[in-house]
């Protein structure tokens, strides 16, 4: 299907050259979320602007041959089924555009929750999605017909009212398309983010960028692709756990949804905006880590160290997964291992607003407590015992268990 971006496959250009031409398409959508429009960004966004070209058959093959290793060592270390489906854990390289365009799709859901979530009220009471609601903007559109808010003729509620529901999908289709296009830029898998996908036993691994980090750290390039594969097939026994997924996915739909645009304080901060001045709504605004901060709610907060200890926990168990089988298998594991826990770090200020808008906020910190309560249970327990984790519902640990490892075996009964 065609659309107001070219396909990030065609040589890039600018994605809104023909915006103009392709207004009937672009307001056709119906929902909270224009998809087509969120795609299509997505797509341009995470190839920016450039000709991006199919995986090279070579490094197809050699992650397909990877991926059976990465399968066996996982279900090995864990003694857990790796296949959701009961069919073989099997690896589609990709290229950045295709991995936007099958999270995007993957994370639906998840997405709509959150725009749903996010769409603003006017200062002063007014809300978007209530034509009634315009008649507080008429300054922003210039002369209205007078004094009389109830002249039809100029009355800006009148006019683009029917054309509101439109603008706010096309807006939010476009904030959905971005942040997903962006995260396409450094993923080296599906689970980067660890965010439960549609049933299926095929993971994603985005072939450039496993190649570029390793070039820019003179890694075994190899030795990457094995890494990743055991990291993302470690993460897919996981989150494949009926329990696992349904608690995660219960948590981060929760939190989604409890955004508050409409609260006090970012009332009063978009109050002295002036329409003619750009700069003053960025002035406004301010840190946009504040601005989040604001609209979060209290039953997001008492949500938070839950779902942060469960992500904690998974992260944790991936790491130890990954390096025991990582350090029977390559030469450069501990450097390898090293660059990538210094990659986590380095994130920039826009990934990290993505992770908090998603209640999934990777702090170096968060990975430190998920590497303690996995070692502490070991250390008292044995690697038998982390088996216990992804057996029930009831096994899965609570924030205090997980800041204090010994809780969590006292309670489930493991002698310590």
């Amino acid at each position: 299907m065609s659309g107001p971006f070219p396909p990030a496959s065609s040589g890039g250009g600018n994605p809104f050259e023909n915006l103009f031409a392709q207004l009937g398409r672009l307001f056709s959508a119906e929902g909270p979320v224009n998809w087509e429009l969120a795609r299509q960004l997505a797509q341009w966004a995470a190839a920016e602007g450039a000709e991006v070209g199919n995986v090279d058959p070579l490094e197809r093959m050699r992650l397909e041959e990877l991926v059976r290793v990465a399968d066996l060592q996982v279900a090995d270390v864990t003694g857990l089924s790796t296949s959701t489906t009961g069919r073989a854990v099997t690896v589609r390289p990709v290229n950045r555009p295709d991995w936007a365009t099958a999270t995007l799709e993957a994370w639906k859901p998840l997405l709509t929750a959150l725009a749903v979530a996010l769409q603003p009220e006017i200062p002063g009471g007014s809300d978007l999605s209530d034509p009634s609601g315009l008649s507080g903007l008429a300054g922003l559109f210039g002369p209205t017909g007078g004094d009389d808010p109830s002249a039809p003729p100029g009355d800006p509620a009148s006019l683009l009212g029917p054309l509101l529901p439109a603008l706010q999908s096309a807006f939010l289709g476009m904030q959905a398309g971005s942040m997903v296009g962006s995260l396409a830029q450094r993923a080296l898998g599906q689970y980067d983010l660890p965010i439960p996908r549609p049933p299926s036993d095929e993971v994603l691994v985005v072939a450039q960028n496993v190649s570029s980090f390793a070039a820019d750290w003179s890694l075994p390039v190899d030795d990457v692709r094995l890494w990743v594969c055991l990291s993302e097939v470690a993460h897919h026994a996981v989150l494949g756990r009926p329990h696992v997924r349904e608690a995660l996915d219960s948590l981060l739909m929760a939190y989604v949804s409890g955004f508050d645009p409409s609260a006090a304080s970012l009332e009063e901060r978009l109050a002295g905006v002036d329409p003619t001045d750009p700069s003053s709504l960025q002035d406004a605004l301010g840190d946009p880590g504040a601005l989040l901060g604001e609209i979060q709610t209290d039953e997001q907060r008492r949500l938070q160290p839950r779902l942060e200890a469960l992500v904690a926990v998974i992260e944790g168990y991936v790491d130890h997964v990954v390096d025991v089988a990582g350090s029977r298998l390559m030469g450069s594991h501990g450097q390898l291992t090293e660059a990538l826990r210094r990659r986590r770090v380095e994130r920039g200020q826009g990934e990290r607003m993505i992770e908090r808008l998603l209640g999934v906020e990777l702090r170096e910190e968060q990975y430190a407590l998920g590497t303690t309560f996995v070692s502490g249970v070991v250390e008292r327990a044995g690697d038998g015992a982390l088996a216990r984790l992804w057996t029930e519902a009831h096994a899965l640990p609570t924030p205090a268990e997980v800041a204090a490892p010994g809780l969590w075996l006292e309670r489930i009964d493991l002698p310590r």
